[in-house]
């Protein structure tokens, strides 16, 4: 996906595609995530439609949740739930930082004649 350290650093218009890229990707991520919470808070919590996506995401923000829950089910999926939140923002960080550090790290080990 990204050049090698023997080639030559990708132009601007290449790295801001890529970057773009990159942004596509993890958009889809957070809708994907956000999906399922909206979805597990509306069928296993039962909360409205407008709740559930309340509550999804202000987890996936790092919030925390906005609505009590009552059964231990919707106590379950919600610890679940918040426990993934954070591995995608973790992932997410990765996918959109990628482009920039391998860029700047690209940069660092590319010769002069090579520029």
């Amino acid at each position: 996906m990204f050049e090698r350290k023997h080639q030559k650093v990708a132009s601007v218009l290449v790295f801001i595609k890529r970057l773009g890229r990159c942004l596509a990707a993890a958009v889809l991520l957070i809708l994907a995530a956000l999906l399922i919470g909206v979805a597990g808070y509306h069928w296993i919590a039962g909360l409205g439609w407008v709740d559930a996506l309340l509550n999804a995401s202000m987890i996936l923000g790092g919030m925390g949740p906005v609505n009590s829950l009552v059964n231990n089910a919707a106590k379950i999926f919600a610890s679940f739930y918040a426990l993934f939140s954070g591995l995608v923002f973790i992932a997410v960080m990765g996918i959109v930082l990628s482009p920039v550090a391998h860029r700047m790290l690209h940069k660092f080990h590319v010769d002069e004649k090579d520029l």
